[in-house]
């Protein structure tokens, strides 16, 4: 973290939305930090916050199992912020009203502003995200309503004195018109937070951190080529210097050229990394297989021992590089508790405990966008920075049933010309993640004077603010088309070409 950047914590209800407040804030310049619900008093102090925001969640107060928080935060001197749920906690907690309101309020509402602190600079009516079945109908004592809707008589309300406020509403969603104004209000006004938070600062404070952990020892980074993993390695290695070193193990499921595109890459950025071929022992691992979650632990588990038999052979590693970012932490701590199936494709989840390395997480703080932010700050190549999220185990999940090296080839020519086509028609920056998928299914076609029956292929391509929704990109139907033709026309085995036009949700962005 930046060494002297004020902090406001986050305490997360089960909301879909904790992490776009954690994301505002940070947008704002101001640290944030997520915790549980159920966060002591104690823990939170020893963060020394600026302010604490409550999230919204998917509960009802009066529920007898509804979550509550330690009751003392509200001692702590600090301002406190309730959004949706957290608002009617703090309600039912000072001697207000909370009860099922007449209409659910669901999207964005007109909200009629009367005042208050949460509101300066902002107009008599504001739009405001709505996401509720309950709402506030008595606001406590002491406490100033400051806006309405029709369904809510009590949209926000505040008791300045204690520093307690609430808003109905989601202002942290980009549906809330001016949304990121009232965080700031909040977050500048109420709690004198300063927008001291900056990559800049990130940079020096964590290079200086890790050169006073890492004294001795050789770090070992397993490198995918990605954003994450690359961003970590020039990191390190800043602070590191000669000391680090990286594998790269291609398992043969990644994109057209990929593997020779990723350690050209790496020379350019000075990183001393191994380059470890592995395709043939990953395609015959595979072989016959065609479940989903069984593809994964197969690559998950064949990727350590791949690393491990390569890290073994470098002597004086006592570190493992890895590129965890701040949503697994959430995750891994959040109302809903750890995820009941860990994602098996991690590729280096377990590879400490297996070598007897000490972790590095130096992005750990770090959403997704700001570790792009960081490697600019690194000078890494924006056309590094800029590529769309490969998942781990690669190809493996764009190709539905069974995987042969036939089936790669087709798939990566395919999500090769795919790529060209977006990226000389203007749209590969302007879409989130883009790919191609290679359909278990054949179909009847037509090609010179001959009957065809080959293999369809899928286009995907989304944007997204932050991966946890997405829609389809709406590309033109000229890219389309020339996208479609070549693909029939240059790669033997394909017929025909289709475009998914599925959101997520209520699909997902990959196909497995």
């Amino acid at each position: 973290m930046n060494a002297r950047s004020d902090t406001v914590v986050v305490l997360d209800f089960g909301s879909q939305y904790t992490q776009v407040i954690a994301r505002r804030i940070r947008e704002a310049r101001v640290r944030s930090v997520v915790l549980p619900f159920d966060a002591k008093a104690e823990e939170i102090t020893q963060l020394a916050p600026k302010g604490i925001i409550l999230s919204g969640g998917p509960s009802s107060v009066y529920d007898r199992e509804a979550p509550r928080g330690d009751e003392k935060l509200f001692d702590l001197g600090v301002p406190v912020l309730g959004l949706c749920y957290g608002m009617m906690w703090i309600a039912q907690r000072f001697g207000g009203r909370v009860g099922s309101a007449p209409g659910r309020e669901y999207g964005r509402a007109l909200v009629s502003v009367s005042g208050g602190s949460l509101f300066r600079g902002l107009g008599p009516v504001e739009t405001i995200w709505m996401s509720h079945g309950d709402h506030v109908e008595t606001a406590p004592v002491g406490f100033a309503v400051t806006a309405h809707t029709e369904n809510a008589p009590v949209a926000a309300f505040e008791d300045a004195a204690r520093g307690l406020y609430g808003i109905q509403g989601h202002p942290e969603v980009h549906h809330s018109e001016h949304g990121a104004q009232m965080l700031e209000n909040f977050l500048y006004d109420v709690c004198g937070a300063k927008p001291t938070w900056t990559m800049a600062g990130f940079r020096d404070a964590t290079v200086a951190r890790l050169r006073n952990e890492v004294k001795h020892g050789l770090v070992l980074g397993a490198l995918s080529g990605g954003v994450d993993s690359t961003v970590a390695a020039v990191l390190t290695r800043e602070a590191v210097g000669e000391r680090f070193r990286g594998v790269f193990v291609d398992t043969g499921l990644l994109r057209k050229d990929e593997g020779r595109q990723v350690l050209e890459a790496f020379r350019h950025l000075g990183l001393p990394v191994t380059g470890v071929n592995a395709s043939e022992r990953f395609l015959a691992a595979l072989a016959g297989v065609g479940e989903p979650e069984r593809k994964r632990r197969i690559i998950g588990g064949l990727f350590i021992d791949v690393f491990t038999e390569n890290a073994k052979a470098v002597d004086g590693a006592e570190w493992l590089l890895q590129g965890t970012l701040y949503p697994d932490v959430i995750e891994s701590v959040s109302i809903k508790g750890p995820s009941a199936v860990i994602k098996t494709h991690h590729n280096v989840g377990g590879l400490p405990e297996k070598l007897g390395f000490r972790l590095l997480e130096p992005l750990r703080e770090l959403f997704k966008d700001e570790v792009r932010r960081l490697g600019e700050e690194l000078g890494i190549p924006k056309e590094m920075l800029s590529r769309h999220p490969f998942p781990g185990p690669g190809l493996a999940v764009r190709i539905p049933g069974e995987i042969t090296k036939e089936r790669v080839c087709i798939l990566q020519e395919a999500d090769a010309i795919f790529m060209e086509e977006l990226r000389s028609g203007g749209f590969y920056e302007t879409t989130s993640q883009a790919f191609a998928v290679l359909l278990p299914v054949k179909t009847v076609g037509v090609m010179g004077d001959g009957r065809t029956y080959e293999n369809v292929v899928a286009l995907r391509a989304v944007t997204t603010e932050d991966f946890m929704t997405a829609d389809w990109a709406r590309l033109p139907h000229d890219l389309l088309d020339r996208a479609s033709r070549r693909i029939v026309g240059e790669v033997r085995g394909v017929n025909r070409v289709v475009y998914d036009v599925t959101s997520k949700p209520p699909g997902t962005i990959e196909w497995e």
